[in-house]
């Protein structure tokens, strides 16, 4: 299992067993998730697959992109207002100027990067190779959706796998890659800016401003190509297209639980231990001590938040974000555990001894 220590270590033992008492209700409040058909039958909407597919074929063969996507917007009855209801151009066009066998060789391409950047990136906190094969099949895991060719289409399949190789390859002082990699991410799908936000926090605490401040330059740049694409969007709808009903989900922590099972290879386990190996994932994310585990866990954390309070049950995509990392916390569980359980049952004693003289 891994080398290096838990978080938990040095822990005095009320704290611990605080922290026992609510990894328990965690456990707990993941298994009531909802049934696996409660909000819908599939983490990805037909209709939405099939608007995608149609947006790429028709700019292949030269309909412009906005044009494209208002016209397959409208035959699927889908909303065209507000702008964010209609994907930036970025995969679309790509795919669109790309042969399509190259384009589904690309994404199991990525998906391996993603597999061999976490292994490498895990190996000095392992022990021997079993914990390293463990990790990589738990990577697999969770791009276990991602590796199915007809989602090829989707801005967050590749956004989470864009998001997982920049979490890998971020290093103190080597985070120029992670700042490109996260900036392409948002310019496929904008809900990725959550990510390049928590990154840019976490380096301003930790006092590294000059990675604060490119983490920061890329979300402008973003922003930059967000208005953008908010006017085309305005030039190609009209007032009787629909519009979204908006966030505020409030479907809860059960909802990111059965998005993530749906959008992973979980969804082949019984709910309730899909549930308890998703708390065991983020239990163990907080085990680990080291800079990536601070990232990963917050991302994870800031997502699983969203979901849980502003994602409507028809949003299912969103999940695919985070599933490429999420249950890689699994390895560092058991030591997590166990130092927690040293430090609970640590009752030291204090003797005081009265000297009469």
């Amino acid at each position: 299992m891994p080398a290096c220590p838990g978080r938990r270590r040095g822990w005095g033992s009320r704290c611990s067993r605080c922290c026992c008492s609510h990894a328990s209700t965690a456990t707990s409040r993941a298994r009531t998730a909802p049934e696996r058909g409660a909000h819908a039958s599939a983490p990805l909407g037909q209709t939405e697959l099939l608007l995608y597919q149609s947006v790429v074929a028709n700019v292949r063969s030269g309909t412009p992109y906005y044009v494209a996507a208002a016209e397959a917007h409208r035959v699927a009855h889908a909303p065209l207002k507000p702008y964010t209801t209609v994907r930036l151009p970025t995969l679309a066009v790509v795919q669109a100027a790309v042969p399509p066998l190259i384009v589904t060789a690309l994404l199991p391409l990525l998906c391996i990067g993603v597999m061999g950047a976490w292994i490498v990136r895990l190996r000095p906190a392992m022990t021997g190779p079993i914990p390293v094969g463990i990790a990589g099949l738990l990577i697999l895991t969770g791009l276990y959706v991602h590796l199915e060719p007809p989602l090829v289409v989707f801005p967050e399949v590749w956004a989470g796998a864009l998001i997982a190789l920049s979490l890998a390859l971020r290093r103190p002082g080597e985070w120029i890659p992670a700042v490109a990699l996260g900036l392409s991410a948002m310019l496929i799908r904008e809900t990725a800016l959550i990510y390049v936000v928590i990154m840019a926090v976490i380096a301003w605490i930790e006092g590294e401003r000059r990675e604060a401040a490119a983490w920061v330059g890329a979300t402008l740049i973003f922003f930059v190509a967000l208005a953008a694409h908010a006017h085309a969007v305005t030039l190609v709808t009209g007032p009787l297209d629909r519009s979204a009903q908006g966030l505020s989900g409030l479907e809860g922590f059960g909802f990111y639980v059965q998005l993530v099972t749906l959008s992973s290879g979980l969804a082949l386990l019984p709910d309730w231990l899909a549930a308890v190996l998703i708390a065991t994932a983020l239990f163990g994310w907080l085990a680990w001590r080291d800079p990536a585990a601070v990232r990963a866990l917050a991302t994870l954390l800031g997502y699983a938040a969203v979901i849980a309070l502003g994602v409507r049950s028809d949003d299912f995509p969103w999940a695919l974000i985070t599933t490429p990392v999420l249950l890689v916390g699994i390895v560092f569980a058991v030591d997590g555990l166990r130092d927690m359980i040293v430090a609970a049952r640590d009752t030291r004693r204090i003797t005081v001894t009265r000297v009469i003289r």
